[in-house]
């Protein structure tokens, strides 16, 4: 069942890993089906890098387990990739990682403001990668929680605990969790050489402002 989408999972889970994103046995990933609804999702008790597709569990939008090809049960951040899905209806892909950066950020329960214009890119409505209240992992109270956050960006941060992204498919999903982290690095640097100052942010204002050249359009001629 799925055997395409499991294998994207595999494929974006190792990714993930070899990126630095997440350690072995940490982080969770899943892909939703457009046609069925149904959610491809990383296992618990197993390391990323034995991994096979057939262990990757096929549940539904209600978290039923419809297929668990090697009897291996989904992550217990189930719940909270359900809640996702569901807050954001427009999203197939989610990550759950723990990079170093961004969760350093996540611990001290401060948000990353928008120093550079690529922010664009996380869908940060408001300017800024939001923080997660602290709850418990893999509970329903830490599912109900991100649902908020999620409508204000496709980023989010899990205070003690990790990075929350989603995007039209998983791999969306993932570039937007590494251009987090590697946005935390660029923050936590800006902040040490200056002092542990803020640098200067860009409004949301400005970030809303943006549009391609009109100088630069595509003619009938080179189509």
């Amino acid at each position: 069942m799925l055997e395409d989408l499991k294998k994207k999972v595999v494929k974006c889970a190792l990714q993930a890993e070899r990126a630095g994103l997440c350690r072995p046995h940490t982080g969770n990933f899943s892909l939703r089906d457009a046609r069925t609804g149904n959610i491809c999702i990383t296992p618990t008790g197993i390391a990323r890098t034995d991994l096979s597709y057939h262990d990757i569990v096929v549940v539904n939008m209600d978290g039923k387990v419809l297929e668990a090809e090697t009897g291996l049960r989904p992550t217990s951040e189930i719940l909270m990739h359900l809640a996702a899905y569901s807050a954001r209806v427009d999203m197939y892909g989610v990550a759950h990682t723990h990079s170093k950066f961004a969760t350093t950020f996540a611990i001290l329960k401060k948000i990353i403001p928008a120093i550079v214009y690529e922010i664009t890119e996380l869908g940060c409505k408001k300017g800024y990668v939001p923080v997660v209240d602290y709850q418990r992992p893999g509970t329903k109270l830490l599912a109900n929680a991100i649902i908020d956050s999620l409508q204000m960006a496709d980023v989010i941060l899990l205070e003690s605990h990790g990075v929350v992204s989603i995007g039209a498919d998983l791999q969306a999903a993932l570039l937007k969790a590494e251009f987090a982290e590697e946005l935390a690095e660029i923050y936590y640097n800006t902040l040490m050489l200056n002092g542990g100052r803020e640098p200067k942010h860009i409004l949301v204002d400005e970030l809303n402002a943006w549009k391609y050249p009109e100088e630069f359009s595509i003619g009938k001629n080179c189509m």
